[in-house]
């Protein structure tokens, strides 16, 4: 099964970050946050991925290219002009289609370009901005019990403030940043090859009109996650993510 991560956006509200050159790329720990995503689908068998390239897509087409040599141990040896590199810690496995997708489509337009490159009927499809301590076989094995177009994980997010319980004037109760009662997109589909039937062009959001329609034809079902999950849209969540990571006593994954 392919993995599709959409990497195009133009992340303008991390952009105040000198060292940016796209969300995708920005660290966590000493790895880029796209990284870690595909960490995650490696480590549940999943090593084949689509990544939906737009603003500065050259910039990750780099960081694959020199990935090997940058972030891992080697040795190089020189012999009569000629360079050997033996690298330790070698992947077994990894196959990334790298596909321009346009500077300024629209997430379900990305979707839609990449088609042609889905030959088997279901694929997982995230978003190149969001970590999450995720069980992808749990996710596959539910999708395929409710049997519907689509599948989506949901997660519970926290308030941005503090919320105060109040009666007769009198705080009765303060919650720092508590978890909201609803759920909410946390990316991480599975979808079915009918999914580019909910889809017209570049202009289509595929969190608009494509998902209020599977909605309408009960095509799409909510995995809910409950553990570790957090989105990175800003310089202040980025923080929280190294925060999370540093801490050795977190719920984050450290594959």
């Amino acid at each position: 099964m392919k993995a599709v991560i959409l990497c195009g956006g133009k992340g303008l509200r991390m952009s105040g970050d000198s060292s940016f050159t796209c969300k995708p790329l920005a660290k966590i720990g000493n790895k880029p946050i796209l990284w870690h995503i595909m960490e995650v689908y490696m480590h549940h068998g999943i090593h084949d991925f689509i990544l939906c390239l737009g603003y500065n897509g050259e910039a990750i087409k780099e960081y694959f290219m020199n990935f090997d040599w940058k972030d891992h141990d080697f040795e190089l040896s020189i012999r009569n002009n000629i360079k050997e590199i033996k690298f330790f810690n070698q992947l077994d496995q990894l196959n990334i289609t790298f596909v321009d997708t346009g500077l300024n489509t629209m997430t379900g337009g990305r979707i839609k370009r990449i088609q042609k490159y889905i030959d088997e009927d279901e694929f997982m499809l995230t978003y190149g901005d969001g970590v999450a301590d995720i069980n992808l076989d749990g996710l596959i094995k539910f999708h395929r019990e409710k049997g519907k177009f689509a599948t989506v994980t949901g997660v519970k997010n926290r308030s941005s403030y503090g919320i105060i319980d109040i009666k007769d004037g009198i705080a009765t109760s303060f919650l720092e940043k508590p978890l909201q009662d609803g759920w909410i997109n946390g990316g991480f589909f599975i979808l079915k090859k009918e999914i580019f039937d909910y889809i017209t062009g570049d202009e289509t959001i595929f969190e608009n009109e494509p998902l209020r329609n599977l909605v309408q034809d009960h095509q799409l079902a909510v995995y809910q996650h409950e553990g570790f999950w957090q989105g990175i849209d800003t310089i202040k969540d980025l923080q929280l993510a190294n925060k999370e990571w540093n801490n050795s006593n977190s719920q984050w994954f450290k594959w």
